[in-house]
Order: C-alpha cells, then sequence, then structure tokens
C-alpha cells in the first residue's frame, strides 16, 4: 500500500512552459496512478474550453495551464496510457473534455464518487464532502465560481485547484482498499465503462431529437421534421462553437416541427424564431423541414408511451421500494443508486434489462426483487425488521 499521507507536503508545480511540461511528463512517465481534474467554463461555448488541468501522481502535484501551453500531447499521451489508472471524481464532464481534445477516451478510469457509494456515503457525494467523511479535511469552496480564463492565477485558486486531485490520490488509494475489504472492487466496472463509451459523449446523430425539451408534445411526421433539425442544429454550434440554445433553442425547435412552415413567410410567424437566423439560414432550416416530412413512415421517431400502472400494480411498486431501501440499509448503500422507481415500474411491467438486473446491483437487491415478484420469496416482519423468506 502507498503512503499517500506524505503527499500533504508537496509543493504544487505551476507547468506553463514547453520546458516545465516536459520536465512533469518525465516525473509521471511509468507512475500507475494519476489523479486528475480539470477547470473549464462553457457557458458561451459549445465545446468546454479548458483553462487548467490538474495531476497527481506519487510524490507529484501540477497544475498544468493550456491557456499558456497549447499543445497538451505530450502530457496527454501520457493520460491515454492504457496501463494507466486515471482517478478522477464524478468524472463525466473531465471525460467529455478529453474526448473533445482527442475525439477517444483514456481508459481505465476509476471514479471516486461513484466508488463512494458502495461504501456508505450516498448517491453524488460531493468531493469536499468525500474528502471531509474521509480524510476529516475541510476545503476552501470560495474559488468554485472562479473564470478560470483569468491570468495570473493567484495562490489561493491554485491551492483550491491543486486540493482537487492532492486529496484525490489519497482518497483513491483508501477506497481501493476499503472495496477490497468488502469483496466490492470489481463490483464498480460496469458503471466505469458507461463512463468511457463514446457513445456517451457522442450521440448518434438520429438521437439528438431525444434530448430536445418539449419533444413530447410532438407525433408522427413532426418528429421527423424534428430529428432532421436537431441534426441541424448540432452542425451549426459545432461549427461556430457555441451552445446549442444560441443556434435554436428548444422550444422554437418544437414549434418549427410542429407547423412546418414551407417558405420564409410561415418561418416568420414562429416565435422566437429571429430574423437574422431566418436570413442566413431560413432555406437551410425548409430544406430540413422537407427531409423530415419527405422520410418513409416507417423510419419516423418513434413516440414511446409510458403505460399507466393499475392501482394494484403501483401498491406492489411500493413493496418493492420496501425491499430496495431494506438491502440499501444493510449493505449500506442509497438505494436511487441501485434502482429509481421507474426502473421498478418497468420490472412490474416485465421489462428484463433494468440496470438493477445486472452486475452489483443484481447481487445486492435485483435478484430478492425478481424472487419477490415471481412468489418464490415473501416479505415479513420480525422484531420490526423487514425480511425475506423463501418459499
Amino acid at each position: 500500500m502507498i503512503d499517500s499521507s506524505k503527499d500533504l507536503f508537496i509543493e504544487t508545480e505551476v507547468v506553463d512552459s514547453e520546458s516545465g511540461l516536459a520536465e512533469l511528463c518525465d516525473r509521471l512517465r511509468g507512475q500507475p496512478v494519476l489523479a486528475l481534474d480539470t477547470e473549464f467554463l462553457r457557458e458561451k461555448t459549445y465545446r468546454a474550453q479548458l483553462c487548467l488541468l490538474q495531476v497527481a501522481a506519487e510524490n507529484v502535484i501540477a497544475c498544468v495551464d493550456p491557456l499558456a501551453l497549447g499543445n497538451l500531447d505530450p502530457l496527454l499521451d501520457i493520460i491515454y496510457d492504457s496501463s494507466v489508472t486515471k482517478v478522477m471524481h464524478s468524472a463525466r464532464q473531465d471525460m467529455e473534455i478529453f474526448f473533445d481534445l482527442r475525439g477517444d477516451l483514456p481508459t481505465p478510469l476509476f471514479d471516486s464518487q461513484v466508488a463512494a457509494t458502495l461504501l456508505g456515503y450516498g448517491e453524488q457525494v460531493g468531493y469536499a464532502n468525500l474528502v471531509k467523511g474521509m480524510l476529516g479535511i475541510e476545503l476552501d469552496k470560495m474559488h468554485t465560481r472562479t473564470d478560470w480564463t483569468q491570468r495570473p492565477l493567484d495562490e489561493a485558486q491554485l491551492t483550491y485547484a491543486a486540493d482537487d486531485v492532492r486529496y484525490l490520490f489519497r482518497i483513491y488509494h483508501q477506497q481501493v482498499d476499503a472495496l477490497k475489504a468488502k469483496g466490492r472492487l470489481d463490483w464498480l466496472q460496469e458503471d466505469f465503462d458507461e463512463l468511457t463509451d463514446i457513445n456517451t459523449y457522442s450521440p448518434p446523430e438520429e438521437s439528438l431529437w431525444k434530448r430536445v425539451k418539449g419533444r413530447q408534445k410532438l407525433k408522427g411526421v413532426q418528429l421527423a421534421i424534428l430529428r432532421e433539425l436537431a441534426v441541424w442544429r448540432e452542425d451549426q454550434a459545432k461549427k461556430i462553437n457555441r451552445p446549442r440554445r444560441w443556434v435554436l433553442k428548444d422550444d422554437v425547435l418544437v414549434d418549427i416541427s410542429r407547423f412546418a412552415p414551407v417558405d420564409i413567410t410561415g418561418l416568420e410567424k414562429i416565435r422566437g424564431l429571429e430574423n437574422k437566423i431566418i436570413q442566413n439560414h431560413g432555406d437551410a432550416l425548409l430544406n430540413a423541414i422537407k427531409q423530415g416530412q419527405n422520410s418513409p413512415k416507417e423510419n419516423w421517431p418513434k413516440k414511446v408511451e409510458g403505460k399507466r400502472l393499475t392501482p394494484a400494480q403501483d401498491a406492489l411498486v411500493d413493496v418493492l421500494m420496501a425491499v430496495l431501501r431494506a438491502r440499501g440499509a444493510e449493505h449500506e448503500v442509497s438505494p436511487a443508486l441501485m434502482a429509481n422507481r421507474k426502473e421498478l415500474e418497468g420490472l412490474i411491467l416485465g421489462q428484463t434489462d433494468s440496470p438493477v438486473l445486472h452486475g452489483w446491483r443484481a447481487e445486492l437487491a435485483g435478484h430478492d426483487l425478481q424472487a419477490v415478484l415471481s412468489g418464490k420469496q415473501v416479505i415479513q416482519i420480525d422484531n420490526g425488521m423487514l425480511e425475506l423468506k423463501n418459499l
């Protein structure tokens, strides 16, 4: 086991030159574990703007300045080395940045937030709370809303950024030991695999319409039009590197799909559709509408209608929720992490692909839920505790 307590005394390196980056990379090569975090801004861009990349390893803590360097390839080569475990907390946004940088994802990954759920810290525990809970250290949160594009960064900002990996490196080793002791280390792989799946960050174009708020109002060919418009908007947002909503807001996309104007005059009647957009992209919008209308009916997006539960089925969901909570309390795992109410409704309606029926979730609760539904187990109360008994 690595003695990571000494990392408290490691001075943070600020890397803002090619020579500094080369020296850092020399020290990182061969390290089996890297703790990583990023500081970024994305309010005004399609792709998040990487402003700082923090890394920690044995005897190394560094804040790398991509705004000063430009080219991070030497460091990225090390990060993308498949022999190196990458440790992040709530990794999804960080992984999205790495995907934007290289069109690929660094593996293998260890997410300390996911791991914490199997160690009794509840669902989606924040980094500061995890540091306090595991290490007894109170972190300064005053720089959470810092504009990381501004230079120079002061000492307090750099300390805040470095602490995100300084303690993460320590937490990783403690979590691995704790998970091994509980026999749960392998349970996380399915969750980590999802976080390193390229489709998580680059969904197929034909599914972009599913992200549009208000799509539930549409049906039939309207959804086919929305699909084409969503693809057009995505392409435009990428091209100008601006948020999707800056190109066209969701409610405007929905109204265009609903009313399907056939000419510029019709577009001008759509509330919220700016004249500038019509002037510059009116023909493209009309073409997208036509493409949707001309697509074969069998290729129209399918609107998934949820089935309504009977009162008896709804009561059965409450029973399954009780089993889920009991198993969560027994194993010190948040019930919400194992399954939500909608997923339990799906079990009752006969769905067999629910996450709770796979991997560690099945071991903790999924098999019991199926046994209750099939009548192989019954619920009884013993000394005020819910218990399951085999028939």
